[in-house]
């Protein structure tokens, strides 16, 4: 008997969680997995959709169009399961964050700064040496952003709040704000194959994945991480796109990206080989 194909239909966080989800022996024996990009509005087939016989989904409003998840899935056999995955998404490590268009990984403060058209080195001073949980109320960003997922967690069967909430202050868990880390993508397959019924994770192939997005881990400012009690050090190194620099450094490419009118700070990020 063949395998039944499994669409999923999710963000950056699609590919780290198929592949835990493979290492469940039960489930790679079951299903043919394709991914489809939903941030990107990549089209899902009506072949694809015809013969599906599962389909997993972060869930997209009406406003998605062609693309809500109530629309994809009044489209599939009856015969198939659709099952709504976790989204997981955290602010309280950069409360400055911004979703504004134009420049990846904004910081509302530093932007303001940058604006003020001081000189670089100040602009970078006056960075470093704010204090953001201040500026920001960092403890009412943090309970915004937990009850907003706790919105979105109403939505699939898998919760994860519990668990971000237990352990965002005792160690980084996110690397930027929509990619968590190995605990809570581990937490999400399991809770996903324990919906379907399937067998969980082989516990040592689950451990040799590693991190889902190793590629960056975002610098956290330092009056933040002294305000969860994480050594805050000026020299503490942050992976950035294969190299490791301090948060100064990062701050320094941020300002200059910004001055020279970058949009695609990523692309900037990747490209600068300049000594940490």
């Amino acid at each position: 008997m063949g395998k039944l194909t499994c669409i999923l239909h999710a963000n950056c966080q699609g590919e780290p969680l198929l592949a835990r989800l493979m290492t469940s022996r039960e489930f790679a024996d079951r299903f043919e997995c394709v991914q489809y990009t939903n941030y990107t509005r990549e089209p899902v087939p009506d072949d694809m959709l015809a013969r599906c016989g599962l389909f997993l989904y972060q869930h997209l409003g009406p406003e998605w169009g062609g693309l809500a998840s109530e629309r994809l899935v009044s489209r599939l056999p009856a015969s198939a399961r659709s099952l709504c995955i976790p989204n997981m998404f955290f602010k309280g490590y950069w409360p400055g964050w911004s979703g504004q268009g134009g420049f990846n990984f904004r910081c509302t403060l530093l932007d303001e700064l940058i604006e003020q058209g001081l000189p670089p080195e100040e602009t970078m001073l006056l960075y470093l040496r704010a204090d953001l949980p201040a500026k920001f109320d960092l403890r009412a960003v943090i309970a915004q952003s937990l009850a907003q997922e706790r919105g979105k967690q109403a939505l699939t069967p898998v919760p994860y709040v519990d668990v971000l909430e237990a352990e965002f202050a005792r160690s980084r868990i996110f690397n930027t704000v929509n990619h968590p880390g190995r605990l809570l993508m581990d937490h999400a397959a399991r809770g996903v194959l324990g919906q379907l019924g399937l067998e969980s994770p082989d516990e040592d192939a689950l451990a040799a994945l590693g991190e889902p997005f190793p590629e960056f881990e975002q610098p956290v400012h330092p009056s933040v991480a002294a305000f969860f009690g994480w050594n805050s050090a000026p020299g503490a190194l942050w992976h950035v796109f294969g190299r490791d620099i301090t948060f100064a450094r990062y701050v320094a490419h941020y300002v200059v990206a910004r001055r020279e009118g970058v949009t695609d700070f990523i692309g900037f990020l990747q490209g600068y080989h300049d000594a940490p």
